[in-house]
């Protein structure tokens, strides 16, 4: 009988084979393999944008030889470091999260790879956290600076997700089904790795390839709400209505078929089992957390301190787990990232609370701009900040808690994990 591994006993260690569980249950090779699809007639175009897209590119071409001898072709566009490389798929890689040149480029190639296609034709598009950026086609009267600007003031704004991806997708030539409705006549089967609370198929990568519900007024009512400067080229496209999106029901999406091939819920579900095996009970609170990443961490805060010190709702030891995607609003001059402002402010709400580690991190590696994923809180992080003379309160008014991690030696860096499943946050409670 193989002996079962041996369970981590430093929480530091026990905190980090979470997250990695987390990332691993969420490789493509691992996943996509129940969802391949049979061989067209036709030809098979294989188009994709995302973090994980080169990953899902290559896992798909592996379990297409051994399935079906038909031929593959395509292009998918991923980060810059997120390539992996392919047989017969072309990788190209861009910018994240504000689009470059080399984005836009690859969106008229993509585009003009699925025009004039027949409905013997398959087109299989691989779609994942990060193609809201790497996938860029500027809608009617706009240029690449226009889409640049209005994509970092949302990144700033403290605007959600789903708020950002409605606005991309009203001032986008190749979002909102619009790439989808290229394809037609051809099948068009969309599979997905979600990075989005919700798991809406039209806030992955702000849906290229499926029906879009929402409208230019309430892009414009998000870009009110945030006070956000556009170019008039961009709100004539949004106030003329020039910008609306592929709706429900088009029949240029009737032989569409979309999938979700794993979610933020699994990755969290693994983790759980790594925490459970090492005797600590897991609580899943939630996959779709939102809000200011230090208010979260204020409610996660006292929900911790509760339990340590009555044992309610949760008795120790025990973890607690969710997943979702926050937002920072830059207020200040420092690095950013929502993780890490998390695991600070979660840190300030818990002061002197003993016994209480963290992880805070982003599945695909990129906490922000920054190719960090995030960092470990322990019980001791403010008093080893205060004995190098740093004010931890300083740091996270400043925006700036990567720099405040780093030098503790607290970072958690990944490299490209080539997934994407949003956040994960896990705080341990011995």
């Amino acid at each position: 009988m193989t002996p079962s591994p041996a369970k981590p006993t430093d929480p530091r260690a026990l905190l980090r084979q979470m997250f990695d569980a987390a990332v691993a249950a969420a490789q493509p090779a691992r996943c996509l393999g129940a969802h391949l699809p049979p061989a067209p007639k036709g030809r098979t175009i294989v188009i994709g944008a995302g973090k994980a897209s080169a990953a899902m590119a290559r896992a798909l071409e592996d379990l297409w030889t051994a399935r079906d001898n038909s031929p593959l072709e395509g292009l998918v566009v991923t980060r810059y470091g997120y390539q992996v490389p392919c047989r017969h798929i072309e990788i190209v890689q861009a910018a994240h999260p504000v689009p470059d040149a080399a984005g836009q480029q690859a969106a008229q190639r993509i585009r003009a790879l699925v025009t004039g296609l027949t409905a013997d034709d398959l087109v299989v598009a691989l779609m994942s956290g990060g193609g809201s950026s790497l996938l860029v086609a500027t809608g009617e009267g706009l240029t690449l600076a226009d889409k640049q600007a209005v994509n970092a003031a949302l990144l700033a704004s403290g605007a959600t997700i789903s708020e950002m991806n409605c606005v991309r997708r009203h001032l986008s030539g190749i979002k909102g089904g619009r790439l989808g409705a290229a394809c037609h006549p051809a099948q068009l089967l969309t599979l997905l790795i979600s990075d989005v609370p919700g798991d809406a198929p039209m806030d992955i990568a702000s849906g290229p390839t499926v029906a879009d519900a929402t409208t230019c007024a309430q892009a414009l009512d998000i870009i009110a709400r945030y006070q956000i400067q556009l170019t008039p080229a961009a709100r004539q496209l949004l106030e003329s209505g020039a910008g609306e999106t592929v709706k429900p029901g088009d029949t240029r999406l009737q032989a569409s078929q979309v999938r979700l091939i794993t979610t933020p819920q699994l990755a969290l579900e693994a983790a759980a089992d790594v925490a459970r095996q090492a005797g600590f009970t897991p609580y899943i609170l939630g996959d779709s957390l939102e809000g200011e990443s230090r208010d979260v961490a204020k409610v996660l805060g006292g929900m911790t301190r509760q339990v340590v010190l009555h044992g309610q709702p949760f008795k120790a030891p025990c973890v607690l787990l969710s997943g979702g995607e926050t937002t920072v609003t830059l207020r200040g001059q420092g690095r950013g990232g929502r993780n890490v402002e998390f695991l600070l402010a979660l840190g300030l709400a818990l002061a002197d609370t003993p016994g209480v580690y963290a992880l805070a991190g982003d599945t695909d590696g990129v906490d922000g701009a920054e190719e960090i994923a995030g960092a470990i809180l322990t019980p001791d992080t403010l008093a080893r900040a205060w004995a190098q003379g740093m004010n931890p309160r300083s740091f996270l008014d400043n925006n700036d808690a990567h720099s405040f991690f780093q030098a503790l030696g607290d970072s958690v860096i990944t490299g490209p994990t080539l997934t994407n499943v949003n956040d994960f946050r896990a705080i341990l409670i011995s």
